[in-house]
């Protein structure tokens, strides 16, 4: 069983020529789900972590269970407005114009060391932001993890660049 093999990729979604990495397959299956979970924890299990946070909204899917498991806090990261008490938010861009993400003014503390989760990376802007964001409160991202890696489009070279570790449970090569 590969996490790989489970994952369903839908072709023209959302837009003509994208291929769409679809991790609801996965998620539904509960070998993948649990194989899913339990090796990013083995990855994290013995590295000082202070708390998980997930992009919306699949990064809340996989990223609650992991800092369930490794006994730690979890952080949403969410799309503007959604949050209710005070946030702090970045910009970032998407193909067509931009939007925002956001996160409490209290999530993180400075000096925390935090997972960065989320399901998919590509052209690495969300979780950019979401790494900026926490770097701004004065936490440090010990890592950003995600289910899929798609290398061709650039996102982990773009956090690479700026001096983030990267770790993917497995790539798709091409769009």
């Amino acid at each position: 069983m590969t996490i790989k093999s489970r994952i369903r990729t839908i072709p023209h979604y959302p837009h003509k020529g994208i291929m769409f990495r679809d991790i609801t397959t996965l998620l539904k299956d509960p070998v993948g789900l649990r194989t899913t979970i339990h090796e990013i924890i083995s990855r994290y299990k013995d590295m000082k972590i202070d708390k998980v946070a997930g992009i919306e909204s699949r990064g809340f899917i996989i990223g609650t269970p992991v800092a369930y498991e490794l006994g730690l806090g979890f952080v949403p990261v969410r799309k503007k407005g959604k949050l209710p008490a005070a946030t702090i938010g970045r910009d970032y861009q998407l193909e067509y114009g931009t939007d925002r993400i956001e996160i409490h003014t209290d999530a993180i503390q400075k000096g925390d060391r935090v997972l960065l989760v989320d399901d998919l990376i590509a052209t690495g802007g969300t979780a950019e932001a979401a790494a900026g964001l926490i770097e701004d409160m004065g936490g440090h991202v010990v890592e950003c993890c995600f289910v899929i890696d798609l290398p061709d489009i650039g996102g982990r070279k773009r956090l690479e660049k700026l001096g983030h570790k990267v770790f993917a449970l497995c790539e798709f090569e091409g769009d």
